[in-house]
């Protein structure tokens, strides 16, 4: 698995580029929230491209396939948090939607590596 480096694949600079906005956008919330849902949501941003490192990191295409899902998992949290902050009033709309659609984007990725590698466990790659 470690013969293509992670830094090369999109799902992982796409989800780096997550863990910065949500970086940015959270800069302003509340201060009591420090320790509660900013803390939160940017533990699970960060837990994003993390997983996706050492899953690619893994000697198997099955454990790859383990952390891609736990990658997912985190993700799902980090959208669920920016809809809270919304209702919040944390976040205007517009920089909620921008942020959601960046989320979404990781997801795409996420799924997309998953059904290659899938195939390829199953001997049609």
């Amino acid at each position: 698995m470690a013969e293509l480096n992670v830094r090369e694949l999109d799902v992982w600079k796409v989800s780096m580029d997550l863990v910065a906005e949500v970086y940015r956008a959270t800069r302003s919330w509340p201060k009591e929230e420090l320790y509660g849902l900013t803390s939160q949501i940017r533990r699970a941003a960060v837990s994003i491209p993390s997983n996706v490192a050492e899953g690619q990191g893994r000697n198997s295409t099955q454990e790859f396939l383990r952390f891609l899902g736990i990658s997912y998992g985190s993700l799902m949290e980090v959208q669920t948090q920016l809809l809270i902050a919304e209702r919040l009033g944390y976040l205007d709309g517009t920089q909620a939607k921008e942020v959601v659609q960046l989320a979404e984007r990781v997801a795409k990725l996420i799924n997309g590596l998953k059904r290659s590698l899938n195939l390829k466990l199953s001997g049609q790659a």
